[in-house]
């Protein structure tokens, strides 16, 4: 199985936040890192806290509690990860993204970074990734929601792990 490690640079939306970390943890990652103005319930006065928490757990429904996650400056992120073995993928279109569809080989540990929800990841972070990976788009529309695409990306990365895995909290009726 892979190791994945999130990092959200810049995510404005706090349901975008949540939507991602209910999917980090339903696809096994290992952590996230929030950077940039990425919205999380750990600043500013207790108030202000408690409004975050509420609009983050309305999509994230506790994985905001259970996951492992920390605040970090992005460039010293991608500094310390690459130090840790970590390939550093960003979720970008590029001249040289790697087209998901195709089942792009990836190295065991990966630090995957989400960007801002209208402009992307900037170019300088960019230039400093192992890897950009792409997701083909057959309408008109240049991009997914970022949550969607996290979903495509992390399913795409980590569904050879997941065969014969099957935990339900649930079972059918």
């Amino acid at each position: 199985m892979k190791q994945l490690t999130v990092i959200l640079y810049n995510i404005r939306s706090t349901y975008n936040v949540g939507a991602i970390l209910r999917t980090c943890d339903c696809l096994g990652v290992e952590r996230v890192i929030f950077t940039g103005y990425t919205p999380f319930f750990d600043k500013g006065l207790p108030y202000e806290q408690e409004k975050l928490r509420k609009q983050i757990h309305k999509t994230a429904l506790g994985a905001e509690e259970i996951l492992d996650w920390s605040r970090a400056e992005i460039n010293d992120t991608i500094r310390e990860l690459k130090g840790q073995g970590y390939a550093i993928v960003a979720l970008e279109q590029g001249e040289h993204s790697l087209n998901l569809a195709d089942s792009p080989e990836l190295p065991e540990k990966i630090a995957l970074i989400l960007g801002e929800e209208v402009h992307g990841i900037p170019t300088e972070l960019l230039a400093e990734c192992d890897h950009l990976l792409e997701i083909p788009m057959l309408g008109q529309k240049e991009s997914f929601n970022v949550s969607v695409a996290t979903g495509i990306a992390l399913w795409e990365i980590t569904k050879s792990s997941l065969s014969g895995t099957r935990k339900h909290l649930r079972t059918p009726q």
